[in-house]
């Protein structure tokens, strides 16, 4: 049985002036999962992050977090407590940590200089400011660069910094908007093994990305948003049940004439809905990838072409997105 969820987002409407933002937003956050918040520049995803954590107040709805489990730490069979985000400001402020697009830290303060000040404004009793501090330079990989100035580290350094500052209060909930962009590859991928680290410590993670095929790869649940509205929310295997189509069937062979190849499985009845060169690779998209593949068998066969690789799957949500936010 699912515990209740500690977090609710309840209809929030945002408005900023005439612009209405988010639309009766809803949505339940549960203990330790990876949420992933999805949708194209201007759908909402900012604003909602930053009123989800009482940042902007909303013109209608609420936020409510666990005040039982938060607070008094009960889990029992009892009823639980939900309290308002907007009603309770400063308990909300420890509960949250949130790393922002934009760098949020001091560029003329170094590394250990940063986390000691932000973890000041939470009251940290001197000691677990220093302990806080030591495990996060020491998580974040910062550990060496401690003594650098915050404006001379590189833009990965700088991420890892900003994510330290916002943990430096030991939240219950992190909050990420973007946390990988403008980051090449290696560097994404260094983030998200954070990420993981962090959240297997226990922390719940709401955060905001475009890079849809690694929130597929790490999010437990996602919400699409779409000009201020919640479109879905549900696992990356259930969004991509409920919305793909098709199946691909991506293929590997030489000397690789896949033009050929293509030709011979566009064929009336061959329920092939398209076919497309990728690289080293042809995609064959298919509601029936099992009657395909005898005939993609017999077509190699004939065409003398080797088969090197072949992997069925369904569409990743790069393109699934596409199709759901038309």
């Amino acid at each position: 049985m699912q515990r209740p969820p500690i977090l609710r987002v309840q209809h929030l409407t945002k408005r900023f002036g005439n612009l209405t933002v988010l639309k009766r937003v809803s949505l339940d956050i549960y203990e330790g999962e990876i949420f992933g918040l999805v949708g194209a520049s201007g759908s909402g995803k900012t604003t909602l992050l930053r009123t989800l954590i009482g940042y902007l107040a909303p013109e209608e709805g609420d936020v409510k977090f666990r005040y039982d489990y938060f607070v008094k730490r009960k889990q029992g069979k009892n009823k639980p407590l939900y309290a308002s985000v907007y009603k309770q400001p400063r308990l909300a402020r420890t509960l949250f940590g949130f790393g922002s697009q934009d760098p949020s830290f001091y560029k003329k303060l170094t590394v250990k200089e940063n986390l000691m000040y932000f973890g000041s404004l939470y009251d940290l009793p001197r000691k677990a400011l220093e302990s806080n501090t030591d495990i996060l330079l020491t998580l974040m990989d910062l550990k060496k660069a401690e003594d650098v100035l915050a404006g001379d580290l590189s833009g990965g350094m700088g991420r890892r910094l900003d994510i330290a500052c916002a943990l430096i209060h030991d939240p219950e909930i992190l909050v990420l908007d973007e946390p990988t962009s403008d980051l090449d590859p290696l560097l994404r991928a260094h983030i998200w093994s954070l990420v993981q680290k962090i959240n297997k410590k226990g922390t719940t993670i709401i955060l905001a990305s475009h890079h849809l095929s690694e929130v597929e790869a790490f999010c437990s649940r996602i919400a699409i948003i779409k000009d201020g509205k919640i479109i879905d929310v549900a696992t990356p295997a259930r969004l991509k049940t409920k919305y793909a189509d098709s199946q691909e069937i991506r293929i590997q062979t030489y000397p690789g004439a896949y033009a050929n190849i293509a030709n011979a499985l566009k064929q009336p009845g061959s329920r092939v809905f398209d076919i497309k060169i990728k690289g080293s690779e042809l995609i064959i998209y298919s509601d029936q990838p099992h009657m395909v593949l005898h005939k993609l068998i017999h077509t190699l066969e004939t065409l003398k072409e080797e088969l090197i690789d072949i992997r069925v799957s369904r569409p990743g949500l790069d393109e699934l997105f596409l199709r759901i936010t038309r």
